[in-house]
């Protein structure tokens, strides 16, 4: 397969991991955990990680380190939601690596818009740029209101 085709298949499945991410979101806001966004949105995003890690390796970056975290991340929130069954403070720890690897990912895609998008990418050539850390910082808060909320709001099952 050619890299064309693997970076479209790779794109693909990003979009549709925070596609159904935001489905899995919008369940958790709503106080409950959406059994088929939430498999569907863990499945597609371990695979936006692992096929990361299978573009040609031009030494270690940032895009390994995120894909390493994500990862981890994943591997929490599923330990905790299947093995853990949500039981006692697993439930929170699940919705906040759960909702952080997301945020990895949203991340991810508005850096390659400031990368790819002529308007953005002028404005924030090498990423060091304010307009780049502010657009990211925004990200974050609006992330970190997200998971709040949502942990507050996903209330623990009846004994």
């Amino acid at each position: 397969m050619g890299l064309e085709i693997y970076t479209l298949v790779h794109v693909l499945i990003s979009v549709a991991a925070m596609f159904a991410g935001f489905g899995f979101l919008a369940g958790l806001l709503a106080g409950r955990i959406a059994p088929r966004w939430t498999v569907v949105f863990l499945i597609l995003t371990a695979a936006t990680s692992i096929t990361g890690f299978f573009f040609p390796f031009v030494g270690f970056t940032p895009a390994y380190a995120f894909g390493g975290l994500s990862l981890a991340l994943l591997a929490v929130a599923t330990f905790g939601l299947y093995s853990r069954k949500l039981a006692g403070g697993w439930r929170k720890t699940f919705v906040i690596t759960a909702i952080l690897s997301l945020y990895l990912n949203v991340f991810v895609l508005i850096a390659q818009f400031f990368l790819r998008l002529p308007a953005l990418h002028a404005l924030a050539p090498t990423q060091a740029e304010p307009a780049f850390g502010v657009t990211q910082g925004i990200l974050l808060l609006i992330f970190i209101t997200l998971i709040v909320a949502a942990v507050k709001r996903l209330s623990p099952s009846p004994a």
